[in-house]
Parts: C-alpha cells; sequence; structure tokens
C-alpha cells in the first residue's frame, strides 16, 4: 500500500543546470552516515533484520486442579456474572496479586462469564487453571462487539497476560518513503508515525528488504539518499553521482524537470505500473542507440537491469492479488509458526515469520484468531487477507479491520485457485 502526505515543496535555491553538465573539482566521499539510505535521525534504531526468534516453551501444568482454589475462582467469577452486563464488552481475570491472568471479549458480556462460572462444566486444563487463579474479574462495556474486539486485541498486546495467545517482537514495518518537502525529493527508509509529507510505499517485511530496494531504485532512478543538510550544503557532486546512483541535483548536475521526471517514474514503478516504466526506458534505450549516443543508451540499459534485479528479489505474486496480506499458520513440537507475505500494488514486498507465546493446548485457528487482531492493532489493514485456515470470528474480525482501516477488509480463506 502506498499513502500520501502532501506539503508545498520550497522552490530550488540555486540555478537549475542541465543534466550531464561537467564540474571540474573532483567529487568526494558523501559522510559515513550515507552507506546505507536510513531513516531519518528521529526515528533511527537499529536497522538489522529482525528474524523471527522461537519463544521460550513452558512445561503446562498437568496435575489436576484443586478443589479448593477452583470452587474459589468460581465464586469469584459468579459474583462478576451478577454485576455484568448483557451488552458487548471486555473482561480481565486477576489472581490475588492483581495481575491480569487472561483477557477476553463477548458480545454478551454476563453469558460469557457464566460459561465460566459452571461447575462441572467440560472446559480445558488451561481454562480450569485460569479460574483456579481468579480472585477477582474486571469489566469495560462497549458500544458494539467489533470495538471488543479491538480493544481485547490491544489490551493483551499491553499487558501480556499469561493465559492468551501473545505476539512477540511486534516491532512496526519499515516503508520506503519519497519525500515532499523538498524541491528535489529523498528517497530513504522509514518507520514509525508516517508525519512527513511524501509519498509511502510498504510495508516491507524486513530492514534489509527495504535496503535492497532503495539500493536498486537508487540505481533505476538516480534518486539522491542524502539528508536535506548534506544536499544544501554541496558545491560539488559527491561519489554517489560519480557511480551513477544518484542524478546530481544539488549542483544542478540535472534540471528541476528532469529530475522530477526521475521522481514520477519511481513513484509510477512503486505504484505497480512498473511494466509501463520498463517499456518507456526501453525507448529511450533505443532512440539514443538509433542516434549512435551510446553512452545515453548504456545508462538507460543500467537502469532497465536494476528494474529487473528489483523484480527478481520480490519472487512470485500470483496475478490476481494486488493488495493483500496473507498468513499461513503450522504447529510443530509445541510452537506455532506464522507466516506472513505482503503483497501491495501488485507486486511482492517478502514475508516474515512470527512464533507467538501460545500454550500447546491452543489450536492453529485459536492462535491464527488472536495473533490477526493484535498484528493489526497498529498497522493499517489491506483490503484483502487471506489465511490458511477458517477462524470462528472471520466476519466480525472484518467487521472490525473495516472500521479501522476506513475501508471494505475481506478476509477468506482460498479454496482452489490462486486465491
Amino acid at each position: 500500500m502506498d499513502s500520501e502526505k502532501t506539503e508545498q515543496p520550497t522552490a530550488p535555491g540555486r540555478g537549475q543546470g542541465t543534466a550531464g553538465s561537467k564540474r571540474g573539482d573532483p567529487a568526494d566521499l558523501p559522510p559515513d552516515n550515507l552507506a546505507a539510505p536510513d531513516i531519518d535521525p528521529e526515528t533511527a534504531s537499529n536497522e538489522e533484520d529482525e528474524e523471527g526468534r522461537l519463544p521460550e516453551l513452558s512445561e503446562e501444568t498437568i496435575e489436576p486442579v484443586g478443589e479448593g482454589p477452583l470452587a474459589a475462582g468460581h465464586a469469584a467469577i459468579e459474583n462478576a456474572v451478577k454485576l455484568a452486563p448483557t451488552s458487548p464488552g471486555v473482561y480481565r481475570m486477576l489472581n490475588a496479586a492483581n495481575d491480569v491472568l487472561y483477557v477476553g471479549k463477548a458480545k454478551n458480556v454476563r453469558k460469557r462469564l457464566s460459561s465460566y462460572a459452571r461447575i462441572n462444566a467440560p472446559l480445558p486444563a488451561r481454562i480450569l487453571r485460569m479460574i483456579a487463579a481468579t480472585v477477582n474479574v474486571e469489566i469495560i462495556s462497549t458500544t458494539t462487539e467489533t470495538e471488543a474486539l479491538l480493544l481485547e486485541a490491544n489490551l493483551i498486546k499491553q499487558l501480556r497476560p499469561r493465559f492468551n495467545v501473545q505476539l512477540r517482537d511486534d516491532k512496526s514495518f519499515p516503508y520506503i518513503l519519497i519525500t515532499g518537502d523538498h524541491w528535489a525529493p529523498q528517497i530513504l527508509k522509514h518507520r514509525g508515525a508516517q508525519s512527513r509529507p511524501g509519498r509511502y510505499f510498504g510495508p516491507f517485511a524486513s530492514a534489509g528488504a527495504v535496503n535492497r530496494t532503495i539500493t536498486a531504485l537508487q540505481r533505476a532512478f538516480l534518486i539522491r539518499s542524502c539528508t536535506d543538510g548534506f544536499f544544501e550544503s554541496r558545491t560539488r557532486p559527491c561519489l554517489l553521482y560519480q557511480i551513477r546512483r544518484c542524478a546530481g541535483p544539488c549542483t544542478t548536475e540535472i534540471d528541476f524537470g528532469g529530475y522530477t521526471e526521475l521522481v514520477r517514474e519511481a513513484t509510477d514503478f512503486l505504484s505497480g505500473r512498473s511494466q509501463a516504466v520498463k517499456e518507456l526506458l526501453a525507448a529511450e534505450m533505443e532512440r539514443a542507440s538509433g542516434e549512435l549516443e551510446f553512452e545515453t543508451a548504456a545508462v538507460y540499459r543500467d537502469r532497465l537491469a536494476a528494474l529487473s534485479a528489483i523484480q527478481s528479489q520480490q519472487g512470485i505474486n500470483p496475478r490476481t492479488v494486488e493488495e493483500a496480506d496473507v498468513f499461513a499458520i503450522h504447529q510443530e513440537g509445541g510452537y506455532s509458526c506464522v507466516e506472513v507475505f505482503f503483497f501491495r500494488t501488485g507486486q511482492n514486498w517478502g514475508n516474515r515469520a512470527y512464533f507467538p507465546r501460545a500454550e500447546k493446548s491452543f489450536t492453529p485457528e485459536e492462535v491464527l484468531s488472536s495473533f490477526l487482531a493484535q498484528f493489526y492493532d497498529d498497522k493499517p489493514p489491506p483490503r484483502l487477507i487471506l489465511l490458511s485456515h477458517e477462524i470462528e470470528e472471520a466476519e466480525l474480525l472484518a467487521d472490525a479491520l473495516t472500521v479501522k482501516a476506513g475501508h471494505k477488509v475481506e478476509v477468506s480463506v482460498p479454496k482452489r485457485g490462486e486465491k
């Protein structure tokens, strides 16, 4: 998905030259922080690739729950039932130390809590242990069930209750940003709030995927990656210009119109119009070759090769998937692994593995359902979410994410074919 923040860019403060103008002074090296395009200093962080890590397995208690603690837990929940509303809401089970054991949501809170209070109900051992540890129940009423689902996911991420599925290592995903607050836009990696004016493309699965894509985009479109401060201080082009990874707008090696065209081509490519961009570059290469401008033709050839390198890194993308996240879950050896694939503007932006913390008794469907709500707690959902397993409340999740996103979100399980 790409999004745009707009702001009127400042006009160039120096004269506009033409592409390929000569400079007498030799190029010098850019500062160290240009070795790899990075995020703005305000949002700087450790940008090593984030690899999923296995959670520590905790042995589940196999001893039967004592009748005394279980009876006390039933009594505490029964007291909560008397005061519980019959409307939607979120409930929290607390132990004697006031730690949150479990966060749940329900369309009818009283009815849901009553299911825990039934003494002879056939409940899993995990639930019986939770009941035995419960001494108090807190309830938050909500207007709708979708609101309850979103609040439940938020509280689970905040409180990390022992008896819930917990999403781990939920770092915000990196995006590519082409800035919109300078006459010569910059390309960089960005995390966090999308407050800076410009076009955002992503999410990408990892910082490494963004870095590789930005490097290839620099070779293909020659867009600068330097900071505005470094840009304004230049009196001669830096090394990136000499190695054909920047068009040199800082010292007017390219004029305003020419640089604007490069930015437009890069934006079109990232927006899914890659074939049109490649056809345009191929036509320019043929034109230059026909006019015996072989050096110019070689530049277009190298730019086309860089675009092909980007597409080769993206792997396979079914033609029917334009904007979607794809989730597949597998359980083995007491672990749950959720693999997430990101498709935006018809392009595959990579995949990432997650290992949520969940007891062995959780089914794949239960883990995936809880994982999804927490995953999108702080991320914009795409229009389509494809799952490997049917989850019980897929329609409710779709409704909640539709409200959150401001556009219709579909949650489905592919039956046959590509989708």
